[in-house]
């Protein structure tokens, strides 16, 4: 339980991590060749030494000092006592374990669902009272300390007063962060970053997963995300009703917003378990600011997975099971895998119907109103 406090995740998860990126990188191996790369079989296997013949710093203490710096947010010069690790190093072991996190597990834990844990992630969702919904979608700013001055006029927004970064997010209901998109700047809105992001590309290309799912007796064939206000009418969208006057109304806007927060929660869990982000980025190149931020992200997947046994609450799908299916992005293709353009068209068009998010919206209205009326009964 200390270890989990003091390093924010488990013992093994934290040992797998160190041990991954041992073998990514000689910088986190105490012993190497004369090549300068690690072989217990190498006959000129030695201890690394410095300029004065002490041995080098381990990996232990290189991947403890970047841990410590991002769970707290502690400066560099405050661990020399503690570890044994001077400032300059300290930054240099922060920067190459965000790069080795990366390198080494950015293809596992960011990346969208596959079409399995799209069905589960649909299964909760519909449990919940929203079927066909994919997640919950926000932005988030990190103040940037260091911004270059020159930059200070395109990162800086006036409600915030200060240069910042916004990451655009999209997480389930255990957290999980499915979509990351980080490094606009701050002088721009979510629209602006929704315009530059890359959430549908899969889609336009017609290699995502289709989903499938039924609302008040109409059929649907686009997956959807829940929104606040300033994201569009998409068909991809579902946001609150404002002002809400009628019963069926502010049952829906009470549902919509009360499950939205789990992106919101998401992104609170983040700056409580790294600290780093809760404070102003004190790095003065852009890329190290991108950098961190994405290794934040991927370790908090990896907790997420890796506590997910923790959390899990059993779910009755029996009220009313497959309402909501996705199909693999090879189902109902045509033999020619490349998309030509009229196809993306068309599925861009359908992304941001308006018609359709304004029915759908409507009988999310009435599923919602009809699941409380039989729970009652």
């Amino acid at each position: 339980m200390q270890f989990r406090q003091r390093f924010r995740m488990t013992k093994p998860l934290f040992l797998r991590i160190v041990a991954a990126l041992g073998d990514w990188s000689p910088y986190f191996k105490q012993r190497v060749d004369a090549t300068g790369r690690y072989s217990l079989s190498s006959p000129y296997f030695k201890q690394r030494v410095d300029a004065t013949g002490r041995y080098g710093l381990s990996q232990l203490q290189k991947c403890t000092a970047a841990i410590r710096m991002l769970a707290y947010g502690t400066p560099a010069d405050s661990l020399d006592e503690v570890i044994k690790i001077g400032t300059s190093t300290t930054l240099e072991c922060l920067g190459k374990f965000a790069e080795g996190v990366i390198e080494c597990f950015g293809l596992d834990y960011l990346r969208p669902p596959t079409t399995e844990e799209l069905e589960k992630i649909l299964e909760e969702n519909e449990f919940h009272g929203f079927p066909g919904m994919i997640g919950s979608i926000d932005c988030m700013h990190w103040a940037w300390k260091n911004c270059p001055t020159a930059w200070r006029g395109m990162f800086t927004r006036g409600d915030k007063g200060v240069p910042t970064m916004i990451l655009e997010a999209v997480a389930s209901r255990n957290l999980r962060i499915w979509h990351f998109f980080f490094g606009t700047a701050g002088s721009n809105n979510d629209i602006n970053v929704l315009n530059r992001s890359p959430l549908f590309i899969d889609v336009l290309k017609g290699i995502a997963p289709r989903v499938h799912f039924t609302v008040n007796g109409k059929q649907y064939d686009t997956g959807y995300y829940l929104a606040d206000r300033i994201y569009p009418e998409w068909a991809v969208f579902v946001k609150t009703i404002p002002g809400p006057q009628t019963q069926k109304d502010k049952l829906y806007a009470k549902e919509q917003e009360s499950v939205r927060k789990d992106v919101e929660c998401a992104f609170g869990v983040l700056q409580s378990r790294f600290n780093i982000v809760q404070r102003p980025a004190r790095l003065w190149k852009r890329d190290d600011v991108v950098n961190i931020m994405q290794a934040c992200v991927i370790l908090h997947n990896m907790i997420v997975e890796d506590e997910k046994e923790l959390v899990r609450v059993p779910l009755d799908l029996n009220e009313n099971p497959n309402a909501s299916i996705a199909l693999p992005p090879e189902v109902g293709t045509s033999a020619a895998p490349n998309p030509v353009f009229a196809d993306v068209l068309r599925r861009n068009s359908a992304i941001r119907a308006r018609s359709t998010h304004v029915k759908l919206r409507e009988d999310l209205v009435e599923h919602i109103w009809q699941r409380k009326e039989n729970k009652e009964n």
